[in-house]
């Protein structure tokens, strides 16, 4: 049986030692998927590892003989190539068929560039073409890439990060196959050290335009001039920065999140801009209008909107800013008696709670790039 997905996938680049006191922390810190290939402790441990606390694995295997890679329950796969030029597909198809006649259970796992990479990385003229050169020739079972938007007080590269994420939503959704993506988690190059609120955007961000999992870059901070500061969300000492307490907090609303994120498929992305009509760009999204108080400013979103398997209709509504609070009044295209809130504690769903009832209409607090996830009938 080929590899399907069970569970959302939280994720990350550069796995810790293979220690337990380092396994306990994934675990406690929300994450169920590790990339595991910098470390060089045996393969063996990493597998007690997984099991002990529960977690899924893609090994970076040694070799290219699919007949000696080492088979686990807790193996979700093999990684075999990170961003990939369009001359290497060939030789991935005749790897991952070779996986699937030994391990047909298991995933062979490439990551792709992003969109911001040059034609002669990626080996295509354009980067929807790539993606496509890709689905076709290597017929993945996930589609992957890593994008890692610019947070500069004046190079605001969101944007194009949700430009990147459209890729993968219409890519993926043609071929019927389930979409993840790295995001930035520390400083290096041009990018300043995310903060939670950064961090919760690009999570959220991924979210609205349908993503099964997001996975950190990085975990553990690696070594070379490309990181002279450090600052991934465990140091290279092997000590917790401050990024630990904001991944465990944002990987406990995607656990909760994440079983029903599993049976929703997209059917639409909407960008409301604090220039735009909430009214006349949500048409057909679930929200007939975003109003605000007049004493608030023009407002900020980002809404996906997803069919649920149960056939229910679901909306993921995000403040797109990050460093301000946005307070709506939210108007569905369902009677609000029907429509329910996912719990991001709990995972339940809940009735939808007027949070000033003494105002007019349905009023819903966001935090700084919140998003929150409703069903509706």
């Amino acid at each position: 049986m080929p590899f399907v997905q069970d569970r959302f996938a939280i994720g990350l680049w550069v796995d810790p030692p293979r220690t337990d006191t380092h396994y306990k922390w994934l675990a406690e810190a929300g994450f169920n998927l590790v990339l595991a290939g910098f470390q060089k402790e045996p393969v063996t441990r990493l597998l007690a590892l997984l099991k002990k606390y529960k977690l899924k694995g893609i090994l970076w295997p040694q070799g290219t003989d699919a007949a000696t890679f080492p088979t686990d329950p807790n193996l979700w796969g093999y990684a075999l190539k990170d961003e990939p030029s369009a001359t290497e597909f060939p030789q991935l198809k005749a790897r991952a068929e070779a996986i699937a006649k030994v391990h047909p259970d298991k995933l062979a796992y490439v990551n792709l560039f992003p969109d911001y990479a040059t034609p002669g990385q990626l080996g295509s003229p354009d980067y929807v073409t790539h993606v496509k050169q890709f689905i076709e020739t290597v017929k993945p079972a996930v589609l992957c890439m890593d994008h890692y938007p610019i947070f500069h007080p004046d190079r605001d590269g969101r944007d194009k990060y949700c430009g990147n994420l459209a890729v993968m939503r219409e890519q993926s959704l043609a071929a019927g196959i389930p979409f993840w993506n790295f995001f930035n988690t520390m400083p290096y190059g041009p990018h300043t050290d995310p903060t939670e609120s950064q961090l919760r955007w690009q999570i959220y961000a991924s979210l609205a335009y349908g993503a099964r999992g997001v996975l950190y870059f990085c975990y553990f901070t690696p070594g070379g001039a490309e990181f002279p500061k450090g600052g991934a969300i465990i140091a290279m000492d092997g000590t917790k920065t401050r990024h630990y307490a904001h991944a465990q907090r944002l990987n406990a609303e995607l656990r909760a999140l994440g079983p029903t994120l599993m049976q929703l498929t997209s059917t639409g992305v909407y960008r409301v801009k604090p220039t735009d009509n909430p009214a006349e760009v949500l048409r057909g999204s679930g929200l007939l209008d975003l109003k605000r108080a007049p004493e608030d400013p023009p407002g900020d979103y980002l809404v996906g909107a997803f069919r649920h398997k149960d056939g229910r209709r679901a909306v993921l509504l995000q403040n797109y800013r990050f460093a301000y609070s946005a307070w709506p009044t939210v108007v569905f295209d369902a009677p609000l008696e029907s429509v329910r809130e996912v719990d991001k504690v709990t995972g339940k769903e809940a009735p939808v709670r007027d949070e000033s009832p003494n105002m007019p209409g349905l009023q819903l607090s966001l935090g700084d790039a919140e998003g929150r996830l409703f069903l509706l009938p």
